[in-house]
């Protein structure tokens, strides 16, 4: 699988109808470039920092007018898309939310953020409830979290632990945090024996500087390709059968212990 990381600040105005249109124009380049997949940032259609008046006032139900547009770029460009938004939850609940939808705009997932950053989500949305959802895109088995979720190893260990092959990140993350993109995306990789594809905003947006670097990291360790710090499109190629190779010398799945420390696993601090 080909898979196409759509790095970019958005439109400045935050208007969904206009970052519907980057997301086509990027569809149509990453098809053009191979691409069987286009990932876009967290919160890629209304801005990240843009408050819950605004969030509110933007949110859509999963089935929403924009996941149809979205579903009808899909299936014109012949390309699997996965981009952030704002869910308005049937439980009237607004979500962190990032969405699936294959090649013919099919809904394959749907996923809420589990873990919320600082208060810049908490004065946002309602917490996701993590529920390890996975679906086939090709030859893979595929999850999503959503930016601050892959910096706990046991989110993406629990999908890895449901058949995930590829966990697809979307993400708005911001300076000083540059180290989730060089060291903890690849080691959720690596410990996992998956693939971690990673897509972060840049550009500025309120008092945040977002720094790039998205990434797609491999099971054998290391990231794959990494963007720089501006808008960028950039590709990396994923392979199913390096999953195997890589989980045969690294065991750290089969070797688990979790009778040892799975009392430990529901302690907070």
């Amino acid at each position: 699988m080909r898979i196409a990381l759509l790095q970019t600040a958005g439109d400045p105005a935050n208007e969904p109808a206009a970052n519907l249109d980057r997301l086509a124009a990027a569809a149509a380049r990453a098809r053009a470039g191979g691409a069987d997949l286009l990932v876009a940032p967290e919160m890629f259609l209304t801005g990240y920092a843009i408050g819950r008046e605004a969030a509110e006032a933007k949110a859509e139900p999963a089935d929403g007018v924009c996941a149809h547009r979205a579903a009808e770029i899909a299936r014109a460009n012949g390309i699997a898309l996965v981009y952030g938004y704002p869910e308005r939850g049937e439980d009237g609940r607004l979500y962190n939310a990032a969405i699936l939808i294959d090649a013919e705009g099919r809904r394959l997932l749907n996923y809420r953020k589990t873990h919320l950053f600082a208060a810049l989500d908490r004065s946002m949305f309602s917490a996701g409830t993590g529920t390890c959802e996975t679906a086939r895109l090709g030859p893979f088995t595929v999850g999503l979290l959503i930016c601050y979720d892959v910096e706990f190893p046991e989110a993406a260990r629990a999908l890895a632990l449901a058949g995930a092959d590829l966990i697809i990140v979307p993400t708005a993350n911001m300076k000083p945090y540059e180290p989730v993109s060089h060291l903890l995306v690849p080691a959720r990789a690596y410990e996992n024996g998956i693939y971690v594809a990673y897509a972060n905003r840049c550009g500025r947006e309120a008092d945040l500087a977002y720094y790039g670097l998205s990434s797609v990291a491999g099971p054998a360790g290391g990231n794959l390709v990494m963007a720089r710090i501006g808008e960028e499109l950039v590709f990396a190629e994923i392979d199913i059968t390096e999953i195997g190779a890589a989980r045969s010398v690294n065991t750290h799945l089969r070797d688990r212990r979790p009778e040892t420390y799975g009392a430990l696993a529901g302690k907070a601090e």
